[in-house]
Formats: C-alpha cells, sequence, structure tokens
C-alpha cells in the first residue's frame, strides 16, 4: 500500500496573478505558462513538522512543506522517475520551481540576467570555503546519492569526501526517522536534510558540508549535535552551522542560548512558517531567516520583484531580551528580540526543487523530486551565501553586526518592502527592517 503524506492541506480560494504558474507545458523543446491561476495547488504541512502542547521546550519541528501543484493526485508523494526529462533547467517535465541556477541569479551570485527565469537558467553559483555544518535529526541513509543526483541534474560540482561528510551526534549512527517508514520518506526528517544539504550546496559548492545528525528530534539530542557541528566547522577554520527546526518558545529558552556560541562560527536558524515567534530563531545568538515570495509574470516568468510571505515564522520575542545590534530597532522592536534578521525565499508555491530517493518507492516506481517551501529552504540558503562571500565572521554577533550596518545601503541587500504577514496578517513589510522580512534578501556576497 502507498505511504501518502498526510498533513493539514492549505488551499488559498485565489492566487496573485504576480506569483509563479506553477503547471507548464512542453513548446518546442522550451516551457511555456499553462493558463491556470498562478500558484495554484495546495500546500502540505509533513507529519515532522507537526508539533504538539507536550512538545514545547523538549522536542523540535521541521520548517519545511509540500507543494502540490494543480491537477496532481491527492496524497500526490512527489514526481516519478517517468515523468524526470534531462533537461537540466527543470527536472520535471510540465512543471516548474526554482533551482540553483535561478536562485543564483536572483540573489545574485551569478551575472542577473533580466528574467532569472527558471525554465532557462543555467549558470551555477561558484567557490565557498571552509565549512557548513547542517543539523537535522535521525539518520538520512541516501545522502551522499541524493546530493549526487542533485548536483548532476542541475550542472553543480559533485560532491567529494573533501566537500560532504555525514557526522552524528555522538560516535553512533542514529536510526532513521521511524516517520519515514510509517509516512513515506517525504514525510520525515529525511527531507528537511535534503533540503538543507542541497540549499547549502547550491550556493556555496565548495564548501566542506558537514550534515550533523541527531538521535532524535528532542532538543538535548539536537543541542548535542549542535556541539558536534561546531567542532566541525572550527577543525576546518570556520563557516557556518544552519538549523531549520525549531518549536514554540518556552519560558526557559534562554538558558539554552549558550549552546549557539562557538568561535569562529556563525549560526542561522529557520523563524517558521507560520504566524509568531519560534526558538532557537529567537536567541540573540544566531541569525534568523524568513520566508519571502518570489513574484514572477505569469506569463514569461520574468522576475518582478520579492514580497513579504504571509505564512513566514517573525514578530517580537516573549522571552528573549534586544540584543546589542537591534539598538538602532528600540522604537520598533521595545525591549524584545524582534525576528527575523534577514530573509530569502519560503513560500512553497514559489518553491524550489528538491531531490530525496530515501523511502520513496512506491509500487515499484521512484518519486524523488519534489517541489518544498518553508523558512528551512532559507536558512541553508543564507549559510551558502555567507560562506560564499568569503568574509567568515568570528562568531555570530559580529555577523549580526556587519549585516545590520550594511543592510542600511542598497548594494548587498534587497529590501522587502511590500507584503503582510503575522497574525491576522497584522505585520506590513515596510522598507528597512520590519517583522516579515528582516533587513532583507541577500544580493551578491558585499556586506556579508
Amino acid at each position: 500500500m502507498p505511504r501518502f503524506l498526510v498533513g493539514l492541506c492549505l488551499v488559498l480560494p485565489f492566487a496573485p496573478s504576480a506569483l509563479l504558474a506553477q503547471l507548464v507545458s512542453p513548446n518546442d523543446g522550451g516551457f511555456v505558462p499553462v493558463a491556470i491561476p498562478s500558484g495554484s495547488g495546495r500546500v502540505v504541512i509533513p507529519h515532522s513538522g507537526m508539533q504538539s502542547e507536550n512538545d514545547i521546550g523538549i522536542r523540535s519541528r521541521t520548517l519545511y512543506k509540500i507543494f502540490v501543484p494543480a491537477g496532481r493526485p491527492e496524497g500526490s508523494m512527489g514526481f516519478g522517475e517517468d515523468e524526470v526529462t534531462s533537461n537540466t533547467a527543470q527536472p520535471v517535465s510540465g512543471y516548474f520551481a526554482e533551482t540553483p541556477a535561478s536562485l543564483a541569479c536572483l540573489y545574485a551570485q551569478v551575472s542577473v540576467s533580466a528574467e532569472c527565469n527558471p525554465t532557462t537558467a543555467t549558470a551555477v553559483a561558484s567557490g565557498g570555503a571552509k565549512a557548513i555544518a547542517i543539523v537535522d535529526a535521525y539518520d538520512y541513509p541516501t545522502a551522499l546519492a541524493d546530493l549526487t543526483a542533485y548536483s548532476k541534474q542541475f550542472g553543480l560540482p559533485a560532491p567529494t569526501a573533501s566537500t560532504f561528510t555525514v557526522a552524528y551526534e555522538n560516535s553512533s549512527k542514529p536510526s532513521p526517522d521511524p516517520d519515514c517508514a510509517n509516512y513515506g520518506g517525504w514525510d520525515c526528517w529525511a527531507t528537511e536534510s535534503a533540503l538543507d544539504i542541497e540549499m547549502a550546496h547550491a550556493m556555496a559548492p565548495s564548501a566542506h558540508i558537514y550534515l550533523v545528525e541527531a538521535a532524535s528530534n528532542d532538543n538535548n539530542d539536537l543541542f548535542a549535535a549542535v556541539a558536534q557541528a561546531i567542532a566541525l566547522v572550527q577543525a576546518a577554520g570556520g563557516g557556518q552551522v544552519s538549523m531549520s527546526w525549531g518549536g514554540a518558545e518556552f519560558s526557559t529558552e534562554a538558558q539554552s542560548d549558550s549552546v549557539f556560541t562557538g568561535a569562529g562560527v556563525v549560526f542561522f536558524a529557520s523563524s517558521g512558517d507560520s504566524e509568531g515567534t519560534i526558538y532557537p530563531s529567537v536567541s540573540p545568538n544566531v541569525i534568523a531567516v524568513g520566508g519571502t515570495t518570489v513574484a514572477r509574470n505569469p506569463s514569461t516568468l520574468a522576475f518582478e520583484s520579492e514580497v513579504a510571505w504571509e505564512d513566514t515564522g517573525g514578530g517580537y520575542s516573549l522571552f528573549e531580551a534586544r540584543p546589542s545590534f537591534q539598538s538602532s530597532l528600540s522604537s520598533i522592536v521595545g525591549a524584545h528580540r524582534g525576528v527575523p534578521d534577514v530573509a530569502a525565499v519560503g513560500n512553497p508555491r514559489t518553491g524550489v526543487w528538491v531531490y530525496l530517493s530515501y523511502d520513496n518507492t512506491y509500487s515499484g516506481t521512484l518519486y524523488a523530486w519534489n517541489i518544498l517551501g518553508g523558512t528551512s529552504v532559507a536558512s541553508p540558503l543564507w549559510a551558502g551565501i555567507v560562506n560564499r562571500a568569503g568574509h567568515f565572521s568570528a562568531s555570530t554577533a559580529a555577523e549580526e553586526t556587519l549585516i545590520y550596518n550594511n543592510a542600511k545601503a542598497s548594494a548587498g541587500f534587497r529590501d522587502v518592502a511590500s507584503g503582510t504577514c503575522g497574525y491576522y496578517e497584522g505585520y506590513a513589510a515596510v522598507s528597512g527592517w520590519d517583522p516579515c522580512s528582516g533587513n532583507g534578501a541577500p544580493q551578491g556576497s558585499a556586506g556579508k
């Protein structure tokens, strides 16, 4: 019996015309939009992304969402290998999402074309150095094979022993997430790991990526994996740690802030995929990364703007005090830590391609490609871009100071100044910092 995706399906009653039209059809070897509502389809929260009240302060959840385009079967678990094309711009015939090339163009990691069209862009980012550590829960058995397949599809350098390593919270390899067996590979922590390593590798393909696997999604295990990630990054001469997970804030959270400290290490954390604030992104010792929507012309797919994603996490911490790097925002955030600090694509309706083969074979067919979103995209993306910039700050505080000082200039950042987010859409994206997109999205390597 196939194991279908479970979760809460969210269907918008309408979609703005500027959003991506998610279904396309071949036309003389190329792609043109089909006349359907832009972003038409449904959004699914995976089982690993659900949190109960009993989990708060004890266990963390994943922060990705799955986009199922209009016309796909109910319970669709990705795209079958019979739908895969050799076209390096888009892996699945008839559908599209953002790729390493279109993301590199959008965020000026390569020469920027006028459109950054995801169906034609092929130039990928190069560079990166030292280390990026990705911290996730449970073992991901096909990590190397999947990253290799993803890289081959999009023309990225293949991972090698000097650029990719799987490490563990302790000396013992953890078991895979039991939800993978219960619900399928797209519905568990393996997807989080695949998304994270692929986004980091896409932006900094020469950096050594460490996938550090915690024994479980218990915070104690995840924090122990963070400690291992710090040691690996420091041994490589410095770099970044990305954490695309979290949970609702809790009154004693500040006692764990010291976990996210280490000389020569800069920490990134996803700000969440629903209204409000989560931990650890609100920690003053991490760079909180929110999500945006990429608006494209529905006819030409030309990039038009980047706007706030209504479901991004953001706002003002319940328990963390305003850090020194936000002193200039005291009239906005008051005495509390404001998040996010920065942002990048997160809306699953304008999502990214991800490859994951683990536990995704159904009735003899492999369903290894899917379209994902969430702030789980944005955090490793930012970690890769900062790595590629080559500055390698001595600490998160130093990197935060660099970002807040340089975001005031137009070069290096795209100010996301339109759209809304938060409870009752109560926050508005404005010029400068706001609780939807922070200081904005990255542009090139300057100021990072």
